[in-house]
């Protein structure tokens, strides 16, 4: 399934202000722009804000208050790490962030479980049979993942 275009990470952190607003929740946005204040760019020169295209790269950082406890890193290169009690999700591209915070606030996302190999994972579906699965550390289990276990596998 395609998801709508977010060619900017203000569009992005718009989109996320709007799921914010449609389950209640707080938002609270951190903006990072230019070369030398964005995470990745460890090697911008001094005094360098743009990158070698002449573009001024804009990163922002979201927390929304609720449970489960989520924050979102969006990157200028069109992707974002979405951290869910703890628990990261690297490389989500930025036009899939809306689709993954409606699967968690929607009750889609769930834990499960295995026996042999041990171990937990938080596993979060978006339209069109895509999936994002993360192992949830030994012990790291909290109540909003407990409280979405599904039927542990054998």
């Amino acid at each position: 399934m395609r998801h709508p275009h977010l060619p900017t990470t203000e569009s992005a952190v718009t989109a996320i202000r709007a799921i914010a607003d449609q389950y209640r929740l707080t938002v609270e946005v951190t903006d990072d722009i230019g070369a030398d204040r964005t995470s990745r760019r460890t090697s911008a020169g001094v005094c360098a804000v743009v990158d070698p295209d002449g573009s001024l790269p804009h990163e922002a950082y979201v927390e929304l208050g609720g449970s489960p406890s989520v924050s979102v890193r969006i990157y200028p290169e069109d992707d974002a790490q979405v951290t869910v009690d703890g628990v990261d999700f690297d490389d989500v591209p930025r036009d899939e962030v809306p689709a993954f915070l409606r699967s968690v606030y929607g009750g889609l996302a769930h834990v499960r479980g295995r026996f042999f190999p041990p171990g937990w994972w938080l596993i979060v579906p978006l339209p069109g049979d895509r999936t994002y699965k993360e192992l949830v550390l030994l012990g790291a289990l909290t109540p909003w993942m407990s409280a979405h276990v599904r039927d542990r596998k054998g």
